[in-house]
């Protein structure tokens, strides 16, 4: 196994953080980073700071999509307790507090009924139905500025309640399938069962008041677009943003900052250069107040962190395959090639299910995908492609957009591993986060005894924080030579080691060849050996 990583924070910075610059600085142990699993306790967080927002607070909100109707406990519509989220943002806005939303929109496929791309036209009702509250007047927008193939991806809400900002950046959109946790067992499809992984960062001090300036810009843009109409039904047309609306957020309130020691941390963007490209080149417009060429913080920054990595490179992503909207220049499988080039051991876990709102079979088949065989393993000598493995978790999607490299750096976001986010064709932000503490080391264990669905004890603890004893979970392989045979196989195996079930399927790629022609060829040969026994047997007694 290569070396351990330096002690250092600002050798760890340098070598798993894209260089600082003016637009993207790193926030040196002066900002609060904490992650967040699944959105139980992401639902739970939004409740408690709701709960508290008075007179002079502010809540700012802005998602792929958003559901008016949904509760914030989980409840349904007839259960006692149940509040609608239009209902508790006119509730926040009586009490005083600035509640502003932003929904991704789309001038065509949001307006036209029947045309299944994306949430935008759901988005547009939705929006009608936040406004129908008259407190939330002109505090909805729809933006539907951005790549005309694109859309805006960024999951945030903003919380400034009693003088202190909260900011939560993640994979998480305010909808009522997002409300689960492990063991991923209250959804289903169908009769079938379904699940929802996802995950967030909190952020707090300097770190948090960039993410007000992220969402700060967005305001600006979509506030200053020309003005639009989607059709409601085929004679009844709604303006997008009617007037009046707020035109203006103010920059953000103080936030002093938090005692982080030995931690750095990024807010990372992906944008195209291109505020309206829905039309062709002659009517194309920049950005206003936006980078005006385009940003890809997230896309150089992750590409640092692989580079770097020594030890293991570790991604959970809904997708590991390409869609339009990419480009080859910004695809990161080639560096994950040249890490496993390396020695260094690479994790892929991703969906067993779609999200349902996907089209097509919604079970994935059990095979890596076409992108990561052709962009990874088909250029790995054979010796080297026992470094890189790819499981899917059954019945669950997968939508956490997370990386972890070496227990020393984590990447939490709205953005997918695909170029299509590295690019910015779809707007993105993430957060990325350094230590030299076990912050970082203490989310993989969380993590990884989910996904092994295995109460983490006092006991087991420690074995899945011993990382060369943990990576073996993942491929016998990788165990240490003195693991006994059927660790993390045999419940026991190591010591607190109990799966409630096994949900975690490795789908390759393995060693050439892979085993499972072996299994049949050597199934065969049992079948056929059996066979001639038995008819060697039948001669002998016949005679």
């Amino acid at each position: 196994m290569p070396g351990s990583p330096p002690a250092d924070l600002a050798s760890l910075t340098r070598r798993y953080l894209a260089p600082a610059t003016p637009d993207c600085p790193t926030f040196v142990e002066d900002t609060g980073w904490e992650p967040i699993v699944d959105g139980v306790d992401y639902f739970a967080r939004l409740r408690a700071l709701f709960d508290r927002a008075g007179p002079g607070d502010t809540v700012l909100v802005t998602g792929l999509n958003l559901e008016p109707d949904m509760d914030l406990n989980g409840l349904d519509p007839d259960e006692d307790g149940y509040e609608a989220l239009a209902d508790r943002f006119a509730r926040l806005v009586d009490a005083g507090v600035d509640v502003r939303v932003l929904l991704t929109a789309a001038l065509f496929s949001g307006s036209v009924p029947g045309v299944a791309i994306g949430p935008f036209r759901a988005n547009a009702f939705a929006a009608l139905e936040l406004r129908r509250r008259a407190q939330l007047a002109g505090r909805v927008l729809l933006d539907w500025s951005g790549s005309g193939i694109g859309c805006h991806h960024q999951k945030v809400v903003l919380a400034h309640v009693r003088g202190e900002l909260t900011a939560f950046v993640g994979g998480l959109d305010l909808s009522a399938n997002r409300f689960d946790a492990e063991p991923h067992d209250r959804l289903s499809i169908g009769e079938e069962r379904w699940g929802w992984h996802d995950g967030a960062a909190a952020l707090h001090g300097p770190g948090a008041a960039r993410v007000w300036e992220v969402y700060r810009g967005r305001w600006t843009e979509a506030a200053t677009l020309p003005p639009r109409r989607f059709m409601v039904t085929p004679t009844e047309w709604e303006s997008m943003n009617p007037e009046p609306f707020r035109h203006d957020l103010p920059p953000s309130p103080p936030a002093p900052p938090r005692s982080a020691p030995g931690t750095a941390v990024q807010v990372l963007r992906s944008l195209r250069p291109w505020k309206i490209d829905h039309f062709g080149m002659l009517y194309r417009r920049h950005w206003t107040v936006l980078p005006r060429n385009g940003a890809q913080e997230v896309f150089h920054t992750l590409s640092t962190a692989i580079r770097g990595a020594r030890r293991y490179v570790y991604l959970e992503d809904q997708y590991f395959f390409e869609v339009p909207g990419g480009r080859r220049a910004f695809r990161l499988y080639g560096l994950l090639r040249d890490a496993a080039a390396r020695g260094v051991k690479i994790v892929l876990v991703c969906s067993g299910r779609k999200d349902p709102v996907d089209a097509g079979v919604n079970k994935f088949r059990r095979r890596v995908t076409g992108d990561v065989q052709r962009g990874v393993i088909d250029q790995l000598d054979p010796g080297d492609r026992g470094n890189v493995i790819m499981h899917r978790i059954e019945d669950l999607t997968v939508h956490t957009k997370l990386a972890l490299v070496d227990d020393v750096f984590a990447s939490i976001g709205s953005a997918n591993f695909f170029s299509r986010s590295m690019r910015g064709t779809d707007t993105e932000l993430s957060t990325a986060f350094v230590t030299t503490g076990n912050q970082v080391r203490d989310l993989r264990v969380r993590l990884w005894a989910e996904h092994l669905r295995t109460e983490l004890t006092d006991e087991l603890a420690p074995r899945l924080a011993d990382l060369e004893l943990a990576l073996g979970m993942w491929r016998p392989e990788w165990l240490p030579p003195d693991a006994p045979a059927g660790t993390w196989r045999v419940p026991g195996y190591p010591a607190g080691f109990a799966p409630a079930e096994r949900v975690l399927v490795p789908v390759g790629p393995w060693p050439e060849p892979s085993p499972r022609p072996l299994r049949r060829a050597a199934h065969g040969a049992r079948r056929g050996a059996a066979k001639v026994a038995e008819s060697g047997r039948r001669r002998l007694s016949s005679s």
